[in-house]
C-alpha cells in the first residue's frame, strides 16, 4: 500500500463514517429518551434513497402510501384511545399530524414534483416526508406499551423493521438506486484529489451535530428531551410529556436519517433492505460510546467507516465479519468495567 492508496482510502472511510456518526448519533438519542433501540433507523436512510431517485425518475413515490395509510392508522389509534377516556383532548392536533401533513406531503409528492422540479425541491419534499414517518412510526408502535421494559421495546422494534422492510420491497422494489451527485467537481486537500461530494458529506455530517449541541442544549424542546433522558418519571412530573417526547424524538431521528440517506445515496448503491446494515454500522459506533455518550460514539462511528475501507482493501469479503467483531472486544471490556448495580423495583 502506498500513500496514495491509504489517502483514498482514509477519505472513503471518513465518508462513511461521517453517515454513520450521523446513525449512531440518533441511535444514542433514541435510546437515552425513550429507551428503545431504533433498529428501523436504517430504513430512514433507505427510504430516503429510494424516495429521491424515484422522484428523479419521475415515478410516483411509494413512501406517499406508506405515510398516508400509517398516518390513518395512528389517528385511528389516538380517536380510539380518546374514547376509553371520555375526553377529545388532543384529537384536533392529531387529525393534523397523522392526517393532514402526510395528505398534503403525498400529494405534494404524487402531482406537484414533476421531471423539470429543481432537485432541490425533490430532496426538501423527500425529507419531509420521511420526518413526517417518524412520530407517526412511534405513536403506532411504541406509545401504547412506551412504559414497557427495554426488552419488550427492543422486541417491537425488530417487528417493525420486518414490516418496513417488507413495505420497502413492495413499494420501491429489489433494484438498486444512486442519486445524483449533489455537487460535482473535485478539489485537491494535501495535495490529494477529493471529490467535492465528500467534504459535503464531511461539512453536512459536522453542521448537523453541532445543530443538535445547540439544540439540546439552548432550546426548551432539547431540554425537554434531556430531562427525559435523565429522568423519566420527573419529567412527566414537570409537565413533559413522555408522549411529546418519544414523538420529538423519532420526528429528530427521521430527519437524521432522510439527511443521511440524501447525503449517501450518490456514492453508495442503494436497495429497499439496505438499512438494515447501515443502521447496524452506526449501532456498532453507538455501542462503543455505551448508547449514553455522543461524543464517544461519534469517534466509534468514524472508527467503524475507517475500518470498513481498510478492510475492503485489504479483505473484502470479510468486512462486514471485521466490522460487526468490533463489537465483542468492546462489549467484553465495558462487561469487565461495569458495576452491577441492584434494581429498584418499586
Amino acid at each position: 500500500m502506498d500513500l496514495t492508496i491509504f489517502g483514498f482510502l482514509v477519505q472513503d472511510g471518513l465518508t462513511t463514517g461521517a453517515v454513520y456518526i450521523l446513525l449512531a448519533v440518533s441511535l444514542v438519542m433514541v435510546f437515552t429518551v425513550t429507551r428503545i433501540v431504533l433498529v428501523p433507523q436504517g430504513e430512514f436512510v433507505a427510504f430516503a434513497t429510494l424516495t429521491l431517485a424515484g422522484l428523479e425518475r419521475g415515478d410516483a413515490p411509494g413512501l406517499a402510501w406508506l405515510l398516508v395509510a400509517a398516518g390513518v392508522l395512528a389517528f385511528v389509534m389516538d380517536l380510539s384511545a380518546a374514547r376509553r377516556r371520555g375526553s377529545r383532548r388532543g384529537i384536533a392536533a392529531a387529525a393534523v399530524l397523522f392526517l393532514a401533513v402526510p395528505a398534503v406531503l403525498a400529494a405534494v409528492a404524487l402531482y406537484g414534483i414533476g421531471a423539470s422540479t429543481p432537485l432541490a425541491a425533490k430532496i426538501a419534499v423527500t425529507c419531509a416526508m420521511v420526518v413526517a414517518l417518524g412520530p407517526i412510526l412511534y405513536r403506532v408502535a411504541f406509545q401504547p406499551m412506551a412504559a414497557a421494559s427495554p426488552l419488550y421495546l427492543l422486541i417491537a422494534a425488530i417487528a417493525l423493521h420486518f414490516v418496513l422492510v417488507g413495505a420497502g420491497l413492495y413499494l420501491f422494489g429489489p433494484e438498486g438506486v444512486r442519486t445524483s451527485p449533489l455537487l460535482d467537481g473535485s478539489t485537491e486537500v494535501l495535495s490529494m484529489p477529493v471529490s467535492v461530494q465528500t467534504l459535503l458529506i464531511l461539512a453536512a455530517s459536522l453542521g448537523l451535530n453541532l445543530a443538535l449541541f445547540a439544540f439540546f442544549g439552548f432550546t426548551l424542546q432539547g431540554k425537554a428531551l434531556r430531562a427525559t433522558a435523565v429522568n423519566r418519571r420527573g419529567a412527566e412530573l414537570v409537565g413533559v410529556s413522555a408522549d411529546y417526547a418519544g414523538q420529538l424524538t423519532f420526528a429528530l431521528a427521521a430527519a437524521i436519517g432522510a439527511l443521511s440517506g440524501v447525503l449517501i445515496g450518490p456514492v453508495t448503491t442503494i436497495y429497499y433492505d439496505s438499512g438494515f446494515l447501515l443502521g447496524l454500522k452506526g449501532f456498532v459506533g453507538a455501542i462503543i460510546g455505551g448508547l449514553a455518550a455522543y461524543p464517544a460514539a461519534a469517534v466509534g462511528a468514524l472508527l467503524v467507516g475507517l475500518l470498513e475501507a481498510f478492510s475492503s482493501f485489504w479483505a473484502s469479503a470479510y468486512k462486514e465479519v471485521i466490522v460487526f467483531t468490533l463489537i465483542v472486544p468492546v462489549l467484553l471490556w465495558r462487561s469487565l468495567a461495569h458495576v452491577a448495580v441492584e434494581e429498584d423495583h418499586d
